[in-house]
């Protein structure tokens, strides 16, 4: 974001005076008013519950525009990039600020390869862990230790450092997670295998070797590489936040991305899919009577979930995207899947009911992965897991981007203090 140009301002008038404030422009047309001076021009601060009209920082990483149901990495529209990218190229991408050469996406597939294992210090603390712990808790203490096993990649300050560091999180991330996986269900883990592909092998360290179904296993690479694509940034979100917020502290990547996994377990951010899930199964449970449920959801007795989104306004571009892919999986399937057959009357119905669209609920992206990973066999509680995997493109990237921000500040939001004034502490005896 930058001035435009034209020199253009704010005025505030308030008892006691004014003060004027310069207006900045992005390059999307946003504007924003730079508040800097405020307190110190003022005497007072903004209230601004949830950050929702705050920009705390410049970037160019992604771009949203709510209302027109627009989602792009470094320019790219999402659609083209879900239909002719990867998730690997994206990762480069959105980390790296351009799309890799041929060449290079084949060294940075290799980096990951090669760094894919865990020492086997970290496969004895992830063995102690508990396994009836969610995995997500487990993810985060993982993530948390890198420092300590690799304090040769730990120091902030150092840029080849951070590029290994950015390495290893992107590598060792997924071993981490089929590591948490397989304990957690009771399997014996399973080394990555340096012959397959990321998402591959991430898939293989999961669930062993296959299906048997050359096609399906395919399919489930594919559709897995989808979603990861689809999730590897969203501008500030509550966990991207988190991840900046403890960045600016001069933490390092390690710790900080360890704050984002944590942000992203809260059930108002990353579980989201499985609620959708839960709401299904209810809707089941009252013998498949979607206009029943929906009458329920207008009377406030229960909540849609999957529809409707912080940001967009309209469709959330990335739910276009999977839908189809839902139906291509879940047609390979012996039987009918009747809460995929049940969403699909749900999102008819609901788009058909004015009540709805005038409140501008929409499908979003959980409103199907939670439906696409049920059918390849994730329990549910791997889900916010795989939600990591794919958001840790964003955190890397958010996390470096910041620490070259010559603007950038250590992380310290003002408050207006509703307490009780100053009262005299009681007498003694």
């Amino acid at each position: 974001m930058s001035e435009d140009g034209k020199g253009r301002t704010v005025e505030l008038r308030y008892d006691g005076g004014d003060q004027t404030f310069p207006l900045l422009a992005g390059t999307e047309g946003e504007r924003a008013i730079d508040v800097k001076a405020l307190l110190s021009g003022t005497g007072m601060t903004t209230l601004d519950p949830g950050f929702g009209n705050t920009a705390s920082c410049r970037s160019e990483i992604t771009y949203i525009d709510g209302a027109a149901g627009i989602l792009r990495y470094r320019g790219y529209p999402i659609q083209d990039l879900a239909q002719h990218s990867s998730f690997l190229e994206v990762a480069y991408l959105v980390i790296r600020g351009a799309l890799p050469s041929a060449g290079e996406l084949k060294d940075f597939a290799d980096q990951l390869r090669t760094n894919a294992p865990v020492p086997d210090e970290m496969r004895t603390l992830l063995d102690a862990l508990p396994r009836n712990g969610h995995p997500m808790t487990l993810l985060a203490a993982a993530v948390n230790t890198l420092a300590a096993y690799y304090d040769d990649s730990a120091d902030p300050t150092d840029d080849d450092q951070v590029e290994t560091a950015t390495i290893r999180l992107l590598a060792k991330l997924p071993t981490i997670a089929a590591h948490i996986h397989r304990r957690t269900s009771g399997s014996e883990p399973i080394d990555p295998d340096p012959a397959r592909d990321y998402v591959e092998n991430f898939l293989a360290m999961l669930f062993g070797q296959g299906t048997g179904d050359t096609e399906l296993d395919a399919l489930y690479t594919r559709a897995l590489d989808l979603l990861l694509l689809l999730h590897a940034d969203h501008e500030l979100n509550c966990s991207t936040a988190t991840v900046r917020v403890v960045g600016s502290s001069d933490a390092d990547i390690y710790g900080s991305v360890s704050a984002g996994v944590n942000a992203l377990f809260g059930p108002l951010h990353g579980g989201a899919n499985q609620a959708v899930l839960e709401m299904l199964e209810e809707i089941r449970g009252m013998g498949g009577d979607v206009d029943a449920f929906l009458e329920k959801v207008k009377a406030k007795e229960t909540r849609l979930m999957g529809f409707g989104h912080r940001v967009y306004k309209n469709f959330d571009p990335r739910s276009r995207e999977i839908k189809g892919l839902a139906a291509d999986i879940l047609a390979r399937q012996e039987r009918p899947d009747e809460l995929f057959q049940l969403a699909l009357e749900l999102e008819r119905k609901a788009l058909a009911d004015p009540y709805f669209t005038e409140r501008k609920l929409y499908p979003n992206v959980d409103f199907y992965s939670g439906v696409i990973y049920r059918a390849m066999g994730f329990p549910t509680n791997m889900f916010t897991v795989l939600f990591a995997i794919g958001r840790l493109p964003g955190w890397i990237a958010h996390w470096r981007e910041q620490r070259k921000d010559p603007a950038t500040r250590i992380a310290r939001p003002r408050q207006l203090y509703v307490g009780p004034t100053e009262r005299p502490y009681p007498a003694q005896g």
